[in-house]
């Protein structure tokens, strides 16, 4: 079945690179070019595209923008992202808007074909080197964890055992023989150390960590 495919990216040159890449493919339809998030838009509506190859970097509307407002038009459409970054923080900020799939310009030659077929049979798709970053960026986030629990002193640690009990300020104070501003002082340290903000991110935070059985 042939894919009837709108192509957006704010530079003409990659747009013509890609475009004739795509044009070789038989069950690929380019049926339009866009150079800005905009233009997408007014295109999704006149086209009706199944797949839109969407870049994350434009001025003016950015591909995350687009692509929430194309999704609200057309749900059934599938959005692959292209772009420059790889950093965990664009690809979330794109799944989050909708996308199904993810393509690092330095590599569509390879991938971006293998994108489109993946979502258009209903799968998602990472190109490997998006998939080595958030892979690499986690593996991270999980050290910087470790290192945190690490670092919490005993009397933190029972302090976020009881907030994860669901204790208050003054029960807690009460329980350690504490004085509540002591409490709220070992509070606001664990929120630091573990890089939390809130009561429910401490309390999520010692039930996966096995700090309590709550």
């Amino acid at each position: 079945m042939t894919q009837r495919l709108l192509l957006v990216d704010d530079h003409a040159i990659l747009r013509e690179a890609l475009r004739a890449m795509l044009h070789a493919q038989p069950d690929i339809d380019v049926v339009g070019e866009a150079g800005n998030g905009r233009d997408a838009i007014r295109l999704v509506r006149e086209l009706n595209p199944d797949v839109v190859v969407l870049d994350v970097g434009m001025p003016d509307m950015n591909g995350i923008e687009a692509a929430a407002e194309i999704l609200k038009r057309g749900p059934q459409i599938k959005i692959v992202a292209l772009s420059t970054h790889s950093d965990r923080r664009f690809v979330n900020e794109m799944i989050a808007a909708g996308a199904s799939g993810y393509v690092v310009k330095t590599a569509a030659s390879t991938e971006l074909i293998r994108a489109i077929h993946a979502v258009s049979q209903g799968m998602f798709y990472l190109c490997p080197e998006v998939t080595a970053g958030v892979i690499r960026q986690a593996g991270e986030d999980a050290r910087g964890r470790s290192a945190a629990r690490a670092e919490l002193t005993g009397r933190e640690r029972e302090v976020l055992k009881l907030l994860a009990e669901g204790l208050r300020t003054t029960a807690i104070a009460g329980r350690l023989h504490l004085a509540g501003a002591t409490v709220e002082v070992h509070r606001r340290n664990l929120m630091r150390k573990l890089d939390l903000h809130s009561v429910a991110e401490l309390t999520r935070y010692a039930l996966r960590e096995g700090l309590t059985e709550l």
